[in-house]
């Protein structure tokens, strides 16, 4: 049986980071279950399951939409993408590490881990993920 694309590189892209955004709400989901249950933190105030779902979903997508467009955009627009959100990454991670959520310190530190956790998740998705599944043939056949 002879297998037919009909995606445009826009919405394979589309679909691919909102495909991936998925996958990482479900893995920070669980993360983030796992880490209040482990550390007894319980603030919800900013990292919650709906800012997780409606905020990685929505970024994801967007992910998406620029590595249609760094693709298209320069030769090398895929190696562009890895470095830029790896970069991204560990600037966000740096920047993670200096967040006061309170005045009482561990709770502070708990917030971080919690948000340091969630951007490397995210970070890590973004920058390696999304390249991975635009390439891949099973994925195109079998999800989009």
């Amino acid at each position: 049986m002879k297998y037919e694309n009909f995606q445009t590189p826009f919405t394979k892209s589309f679909l691919t980071g909102l495909f991936v955004g998925i996958v990482i709400t479900l893995v920070c989901l669980t993360f983030n279950l796992v880490y209040r249950t482990e550390t007894g933190f319980m603030p919800t105030a900013i990292i919650n399951v709906a800012s997780i779902i409606f905020g990685v979903i929505t970024l994801f997508i967007v992910i998406g939409i620029i590595y249609y467009a760094l693709t298209k955009a320069f030769k090398r627009g895929e190696l562009l993408f890895i470095i830029l959100f790896s970069l991204l990454t560990i600037f966000l991670a740096w920047q993670a590490e200096g967040v006061t959520r309170s005045v009482n310190q561990a709770m502070t530190m708990q917030f971080r881990g919690l948000l340091l956790g969630v951007i490397l998740i995210s970070g890590i998705g973004a920058a390696f993920l999304v390249p991975y599944l635009f390439h891949s043939k099973g994925f195109e056949r079998n999800v989009l």
